[in-house]
């Protein structure tokens, strides 16, 4: 396993609880749209074990043309160790990533791509969002569908609805207004539906997905193979 040991180089403060950490780019780091990857903080690897606390499971929500890597998260005021360390960071201070892989990459099959999302899990949609922008082959037309309670919306300037890109862009402050509209999405039957949040708001959606007649193989999680059966109660279609 390589571990890229890389500077922060800016702090962006996107709302009040969000920021996004911006990290120089080793020289052969690469990463694809969607990806995630294992961000670390300095003595992760002191000892004979790793120091699971000091490592956190981050989507990178740039692409590599940005030439930078982007970590977007919530810190609250009452919040882990992990996230107490990250908020007291500076500029020029160290962090490791690595095992980085792409669960959830654009599908160009021709159809039209739901993004759903909570919160900051809108981090995971943005350098897809920007891959689409750059090259919509075979892609009919997205919608982003993004709730947070907060009303703090993120990346606005992006997630705007852009009639010529064929990009609609839907944000909501509440739970019921959230599901209802997944329900009119949902009635596109031949539709991709991407899902990225808590674990329990992705069971929530998978669950209104299916009982409006979503196949399994259309809604796409942003975890491991391996991980999918523990979402889905039914035998995943090949």
């Amino acid at each position: 396993m390589q571990v890229y040991w890389t500077k922060i180089n800016k702090i962006i403060e996107e709302t009040p609880e969000v920021r996004t950490y911006l990290l120089d780019c080793p020289r052969d780091f690469t990463w694809e749209e969607g990806s995630h990857t294992h961000f670390a903080l300095e003595g992760f690897n002191a000892g004979d074990k790793p120091n699971r606390s000091l490592i956190r499971h981050m989507s990178i929500s740039t692409l590599p043309h940005e030439d930078a890597i982007g970590i977007t998260t919530r810190i609250k005021e009452q919040c882990s160790e992990f996230k107490t360390i990250l908020k007291n960071l500076e500029v020029g201070n160290e962090v490791a990533i690595f095992k980085t892989h792409s669960n959830v990459p654009l599908k160009r099959e021709g159809k039209n791509i739901y993004l759903l999302s909570s919160g900051v899990g809108l981090a995971t949609f943005r350098p897809l969002v920007l891959d689409y922008f750059k090259r919509a082959d075979n892609i009919n037309r997205i919608h982003s569908l993004n709730i947070d309670s907060s009303r703090d919306f993120l990346f606005t300037d992006i997630f705007e609805t852009a009639p010529d890109k064929k990009f609609t862009s839907q944000f909501a402050d509440n739970r019921k207004d959230y599901y209802e509209e997944v329900k009119n999405l949902a009635g596109d039957k031949d539709g991709l539906f991407y899902v990225v949040g808590s674990d329990e708001f992705l069971v929530q959606n998978i669950e209104v997905l299916r009982e409006q007649g979503i196949k399994a193989e259309q809604i796409m999680l942003d975890k491991h193979e391996q991980q999918l059966t523990e979402f889905f109660s039914f035998e995943l279609s090949n």
